[in-house]
């Protein structure tokens, strides 16, 4: 049994890893982290865990934690995953981060889009990206995976097979995405009011994003060449689920065809990613940790369309899939 610790566990991405680990057979919950007062159960923050779960919310020390746990999932914000994971680490545990805070490797750039200096850089170049479809080698022996942003991996996922391969340009690439409400996660924000967001639908963050650098890095690495998207996201009045449309240009004499094939050939031993031919919804991935993904080719333009659950594939369901890497579990345990 692996031992693991979840840190900010009121949000409900924590939910959702909560609910894939406690049908995990080789997982066991040690600890819960908030730092709400009292310590109460985890199942009063979430009625769903009643008689599953019923861990008091603590507000531990990283000393704390590291003595009850041999992995930490950490689903706390931005800028705070960082000021504990040096002590983390030096307590010997690892630690999958759902911030972004080791996403980037250049604190700079981090610092330019994060608006604040990153308190860990050193660490930057040494986390592993935790995409499994690209970068499943470096998970296994990986002390800490910076688990992807959900933008990024309906996105990544779309386009890297094509750039890999070299039938798409790796410049003016444009994405369009589309996410239900809880990607802006559990605190009450104007936008995600009722009332503000239902029957309404709204792009934010326009040229602006902070997934931009995230997906423009990853594609480059894949690419070994420069990559450079628009990237506009939106907000649909859904629970969950994103859907990305990415718009590039294919190299001369490039068929639709051939774009499926690639797609195919690419993702043909992998899990959780299904190339088809219809054109897929949110729904024919909500609640799994599965990515659906098709293409067309229209007026001189390569569109590429995936869907995916943002609290599962985008965030919970691929920790547990990186969990199960770095400990040598059959990558599906708990996630079919």
């Amino acid at each position: 049994m692996t031992r693991v610790a979840i840190l900010g566990a009121t949000g409900y991405s924590a939910l959702e890893v909560i609910k894939l680990l406690l049908r995990h057979p080789q997982a066991k919950i040690t600890a819960v982290t908030s730092r709400q007062e009292g310590s109460p159960p985890i199942s009063q923050t979430h009625p769903s865990l009643v008689k599953r779960l019923e861990l008091p919310l603590e507000d531990l020390q990283p000393a704390a934690i590291v003595e009850r746990a041999d992995c930490v999932f950490s689903c706390l914000p931005h800028g705070v995953t960082s000021r504990l994971v040096p002590q983390l680490l030096a307590g010997g545990a690892r630690v999958v981060d759902f911030s972004a805070d080791y996403r980037l490797r250049d604190p700079q750039v981090y610092a330019q889009w994060y608006g604040e200096k990153h308190d860990d850089p050193g660490r930057l170049a040494t986390a592993v990206y935790g995409l499994p479809e690209l970068f499943r080698s470096a998970i296994p022996k990986a002390e800490l995976i910076a688990n992807p942003g959900c933008y990024p991996t309906s996105a990544i996922l779309a386009l890297a097979p094509l750039l890999k391969a070299g039938v798409i340009e790796p410049s003016d690439i444009m994405i369009d995405s589309k996410s239900g409400v809880s990607g802006a996660g559990r605190s009450p924000k104007l936008t995600t009011l009722f009332p503000e967001c239902n029957e309404s639908v709204s792009a934010y963050n326009v040229g602006r994003h902070r997934h931009t650098p995230e997906i423009e890095q990853v594609l480059s690495t894949v690419s070994g060449k420069g990559v450079e998207v628009i990237f506009t996201p939106h907000l649909i009045p859904m629970d969950r689920g994103i859907l990305t449309t990415a718009y590039s240009r294919p190299k001369a004499g490039v068929s639709e065809e051939r774009v499926l094939e690639t797609l195919r050939e690419f993702y043909a031993q992998e899990p959780f990613v299904r190339v088809v031919d219809h054109l897929p919804g949110t729904k024919d991935t909500a609640g799994t940790n599965y990515c659906d993904i098709t293409a067309r080719i229209v007026r001189g333009r390569v569109i590429t369309i995936s869907v995916l659950d943002n609290l599962i594939k985008g965030a919970a369901g691929a920790a547990v899939q990186n969990f199960n890497l770095m400990y040598g579990y059959p990558e599906t345990t708990a996630l079919v």
